[in-house]
């Protein structure tokens, strides 16, 4: 097998009926994966339901044997504005959903990971957990959480072979990120601290989903990989 081959590897990605959850899932199957599919929007799953999440993993292992990939894409974002005016139960559903939703999916799936010795954990965090926002502080605090998460699961089960990332994307072309490209003022002062000088597009975090899963990245666990086109470097 080539360190990018993922034949004979089951995948789960969470969100991935579009944008980057869908550009992963299908990277993963030209890779040779099997790709088990999830979307709000869909009667597969819905991740802040954890009874929905029980079943969703029941049925990919009912179909496939066993989930070698997990990628937690899936995300919500209701809450636009100042930290202060954050309602409690937008609060309270970010961290839900973005959180604690991510934990039990890997509650689930990690232990069939270290019976066989062997598993890969990709969360879709964001650069919003590394730097701050006027606007995004909610959603921010909870990729900085995932970030933390990924850092002690990767102390936690590291010694079973199983390797747990988080890809941070930047700015990148999708319907979830409308509200910032639709807008030219925000989306100009975005692209002029962007050294690369264009938006991400799906295909630039799959490529490194890809890498994470497979024997490209075999030793590399507990990071938060950032995809942005150098905006953070920027400053």
């Amino acid at each position: 097998m080539g360190l990018f081959d993922l034949t004979g590897k089951t995948a789960l990605v969470t969100g991935s009926s579009r944008g980057i959850g869908r550009a992963i899932a299908e990277e993963m199957a030209r890779a040779g994966a099997s790709i088990v599919i999830s979307s709000r929007k869909q009667a597969a799953c819905n991740i802040g339901d954890k009874d929905q999440v029980n079943a969703l993993v029941d049925r990919a292992r009912a179909e496939f044997g066993k989930i070698d990939v997990l990628v937690l894409n899936a995300a919500i974002n209701p809450a636009f504005g100042p930290l202060a005016d954050v309602a409690d139960d937008a609060l309270d559903k970010v961290m839900a959903v973005n959180v604690k939703s991510q934990l039990w999916f890997c509650s689930l799936v990690l232990p069939e990971m270290a019976a066989r010795g062997d598993g890969a954990v990709i969360f879709i965090g964001s650069i919003g957990a590394l730097r701050g926002s006027p606007n995004l502080g909610a959603y921010a605090m909870s990729k900085a959480a995932v970030m933390q998460m990924v850092r002690s699961l990767a102390n936690e089960w590291g010694k079973h072979n199983i390797r747990i990332n988080a890809i941070a994307p930047g700015l990148i072309r999708t319907d979830f990120s409308k509200a910032l490209t639709d807008n030219k003022e925000v989306l100009a002062k975005r692209l002029a601290g962007t050294p690369l000088g264009r938006l991400g597009e799906p295909a630039d975090i799959a490529g490194v989903a890809v890498m994470l899963a497979g024997d490209a990245g075999r030793f590399i666990t507990g990071q938060s990989i950032v995809v942005d086109g150098g905006a953070v470097a920027a400053g």
